[in-house]
């Protein structure tokens, strides 16, 4: 019988594997849409198209039968679903990857005044463009969470890029006016007046006030599992308010949404606020 170790190990290199030819097939088609595009604006057009639709077939295919999170638009279910899963990963020293030096402390989740939990795909060849799909959430007066409101990620990049890869995302919002901008309905860019901050880690340890002066914004990231410390300055957060009238069954704003004007379906979304109390309630010191 194999040992835990050896079938963590294993299940870790599929995973790792699976995102790796993500990637790859991203940044080929990529690679090939520039080509096209130089070679014609009208054929550059329509061979888009056909990327983006073999794209999503195929991250779509693969995060299906892995574990690695597709950063693809879903319904509200998966989509809280896979936020959940993420904090998680980020939260519960049982799954996170690399012990527990690698947790978003307790504290920060306590402290935090929202959530942003999101999967981008990263790819470019000379420029770079990030695309991704997930979720954002509030605290409440009360202490307690908001329903969710949808948001997709967009970006373009300049620079020596090459490749491509797979992230998830957590993005603790530290201050009201963070909140109150993605409450606005308008597309926010990290960054800017929105400072961004690499987020402490590790398990049980106690941060004071000082460490969230100047940093509007944690940023946490995980490429194939593992901490990754990728830079989420200049992405776009974007509203999805088709997806949003969609389930809430009218029109609402993420104001609305993120301000508690509307009541949260529990049915639905129970296991992301499952996941949130157990982060918010871990104990402060490791177990011998």
């Amino acid at each position: 019988m194999a040992s835990t170790t050896e079938t963590t190990n294993a299940d870790t290199s599929n995973t790792q594997t699976t995102a790796a030819n993500v990637t790859a097939k991203v940044s080929g088609y990529i690679t090939g849409l520039k080509d096209n595009v130089s070679s014609g604006v009208n054929y550059g057009v329509e061979r888009a198209r056909s990327i983006a639709t073999e794209v999503s077939q195929d991250i779509q295919k693969q995060a299906t039968n892995s574990n690695v999170n597709s950063p693809l638009p879903s319904d509200f279910l998966s989509t809280v679903q896979k936020a959940a899963k993420i904090l998680s990963s980020f939260t519960d020293p049982e799954k996170a990857e690399g012990g527990l030096d690698n947790v978003i402390p307790k504290d920060v989740i306590v402290n935090a005044k929202g959530l942003a939990i999101f999967t981008a795909i990263k790819a470019g060849f000379f420029w770079s463009g990030r695309v991704g799909s997930g979720l954002v959430v509030a605290k409440l007066p009360d202490g307690s969470w908001s329903s969710p409101s949808l948001i997709n990620i967009g970006g373009v990049g300049f620079g020596a890029q090459l490749g491509a890869d797979v992230t998830d995302f957590v993005i603790v919002l530290n201050t009201e006016d963070a909140v109150k901008a993605f409450c606005r309905g308008e597309n926010i860019t990290l960054g800017g007046n929105l400072s961004v901050s690499a987020g402490p880690v590790g398990f049980g340890h106690e941060y004071s006030g000082s460490l969230y002066e100047g940093a509007a914004l944690f940023s946490y990231s995980k490429s194939k599992g593992l901490f990754a410390g990728v830079s989420v300055e200049g992405t776009i957060i974007i509203e999805r308010k088709d997806a949003n009238k969609t389930f809430y069954d009218k029109e609402i704003s993420a104001e609305e949404i993120l301000s508690g004007k509307c009541d949260r379906p529990s049915s639905t979304t129970g296991v992301l606020y499952e996941t949130i109390k157990k982060a918010e309630e871990r104990e402060t010191k490791a177990t011998q």
